[in-house]
């Protein structure tokens, strides 16, 4: 197969342009650097013309007027000094590196074990003829915490089910690249991309200095990735069914052609499916020991995780204007915690019952395999880290926010409005930047402050930046998987080229994108919490008022 043949009709038209234009840019970590040498320009030329905004909470004791914020020069003396002092602080406590590494340990255990791959292969074999396709869109929706199995193990098992029912493989694929991509954000459950997006949520929120103290709960958008799920999964069915497999016309290639190329992503029950279901049961009893450990350390008397004297005076008596989210601060805070002891034990008990983990080295090596693909995350958590660091001691970022958030007032926009068109930004910069922490790195300083003062929650601004972040995946050559699944598509059909998956792609991104501001929209207007003690809308700090 000449892969530059296939790739050749995708160089003409808008997505040709997307290409080319985005192959051009630099690598995200390259393109942190560069952002931070023209924040460093920016910065001395805002100190010099005096750039200013008033604080919207701290207040000066002395004139008991709000103080006002002054753009400061990253090459003084005492941000120079900052920088070469502080960087391995810097870098270290840079807060979605703990969180998304933790969890991550664990997950590399789930999935290196098999048991990621063999509950989606588990789930999409059970699955009756006539609900095939809206089985195939959950699993690889629920399959976002199994990173890369998602798509190596269940997109090309996805051609084969669609075959050997009788059904066009390319549009078994197109279901499951939807699901696991398209549907990026959506879940039942929050895992690794809730850590790695709150933890950057965070960061932006300590760096404004808005509300001291805010801790990220990375159940955040849960109720709201569970909405996201249950809206999505009938919109990828309706496309697969009534315009993909349509558009392909009918099958008659037979079960097996392209079979033996897609045996290349070998499926983990395949072989020894009396051994996967062993494993299965087993992962699934350690689940429930790790989700009834957390339940006792909750709910049973004088547990760790409620903090009920945070709402009490030191007479007993209750505080009247005490939150809920301080109460459950160290139940939120645990969580981070709570999935990698769920992913690491479920992978284990999985990998003791069938066969793929011997012993504890087996276990070891597995979480070591794990850091050794954060590698290239490190490298850009380093530059992001900085990038974000240095925005705060500029105080640029709150200055730009404050005066964006006036601006935005002064268009007369609602504020559902404003939300819905933050996604579709997002959803045309994911064609040009497609890691979801590097773009959510660039735009949390700002956005995230600007939302707060304009009262919506950094758990409202987090939720709409990740739907318009999971809509375009789908049809951009710059994510990184696109080349894969080109080549699954090519196993069954072997001149399918980039113009040809993108264009069958392109109906899902549409209504994926439409239906998820949509949601986005009615979500703000109808101020339905976003998770547990997650409100949308938010109100800057009474006693800093």
């Amino acid at each position: 197969m000449n892969d530059t043949a296939a790739a050749a009709p995708s160089q003409s038209g808008f997505l040709g342009w997307v290409e080319r234009t985005g192959n051009k840019l630099p690598d995200p970590v390259f393109i942190f650097f560069y952002l931070i040498i023209a924040l460093v320009a920016i910065s001395v030329v805002a100190a010099l013309a005096g750039v200013s905004a008033i604080h919207p909470t701290e207040v000066d004791e002395a004139t008991g007027s709000n103080t006002v914020i002054q753009a400061v020069s990253l090459l003084s003396p005492d941000n120079l000094q900052r920088l070469w002092v502080e960087m391995p602080a810097t870098f270290t406590h840079f807060h979605p590196l703990g969180y998304v590494l933790v969890v991550m340990l664990g997950a590399g255990v789930a999935e290196r074990s098999g048991f990621f791959a063999a509950g989606m292969s588990k789930a999409v074999k059970a699955a009756p003829t006539s609900l095939l396709t809206p089985v195939v869109a959950l699993v690889a929706m629920l399959g976002n915490h199994a990173a890369d199995a998602g798509y190596v193990v269940l997109i090309p098992l996805a051609g084969i089910l669609f075959a050997a029912a009788g059904r066009h493989p390319l549009a078994g694929i197109a279901a499951a690249f939807a699901g696991v991509s398209g549907g990026f954000s959506a879940n039942i459950s929050p895992g690794q991309l809730d850590a790695l997006l709150f933890g950057i949520t965070e960061e932006a929120v300590a760096a404004s200095a808005l509300h001291p103290g805010w801790t990220a709960n990375i159940a955040g958008n849960w109720y709201f990735i569970t909405a996201m799920t249950v809206l999505f999964l009938p919109i990828i069915w309706y496309v697969t069914d009534k315009v993909i497999e349509p558009r392909l016309g009918p099958w008659t290639g037979g079960a097996q052609a392209g079979a033996s190329d897609a045996a290349a992503s070998p499926d983990p029950t395949e072989h020894d499916g009396a051994r996967a279901s062993k494993g299965l049961r087993a992962a699934g009893l350690a689940a429930v020991g790790v989700i009834g450990l957390w339940l006792v350390m909750t709910f049973a008397p004088g547990t760790p995780l409620i903090n009920e004297a945070a709402c009490l005076t030191e007479t007993g008596e209750a505080v009247a204007d005490c939150s809920i989210h301080t109460e459950l601060g160290p139940l939120y805070q645990s969580l981070v915690a709570a999935f990698f002891l769920l992913f690491m034990l479920t992978g284990w008990a999985y990998g003791r019952a069938a066969g793929t983990i011997k012993d504890h080295r087996d276990l070891v090596n597995m979480m070591a395999e794990s850091m050794k693909d954060m590698g290239y995350y490190l490298v850009l958590a380093f530059a992001a880290a900085h990038f974000v660091a240095m925005f705060g001691w500029s105080n640029l970022g709150l200055i730009t926010a404050v005066h964006g958030a006036a601006g935005i007032e002064a268009t007369g926009l609602p504020l559902p409005i404003v939300l819905g068109l933050m996604v579709l930004f997002a959803a045309l910069l994911n064609l040009f930047i497609g890691s979801a922490s590097a773009k959510w790195a660039l735009l949390a300083p700002i956005l995230v402050p600007m939302l707060m003062l304009l009262g919506v929650s950094p758990e409202g601004a987090t939720a709409a930046y990740r739907v318009g972040d999971s809509a375009t995946n789908i049809i951009t050559p710059l994510m990184v998987y696109f080349p894969l699944i080109l080549v699954f598509a090519q196993r069954w059909k072997k001149d399918f080229g980039l113009g040809s998956l993108t264009a069958m792609m392109l109906p899902y991104s549409i209504w994926l994108l439409i239906s998820g501001t949509l949601l986005v929209v009615g979500w703000v207007y109808l101020g339905v919490p976003l998770g547990p003690d997650a409100p949308v809308a938010y109100s800057l700090p009474v006693a800093a008022q």
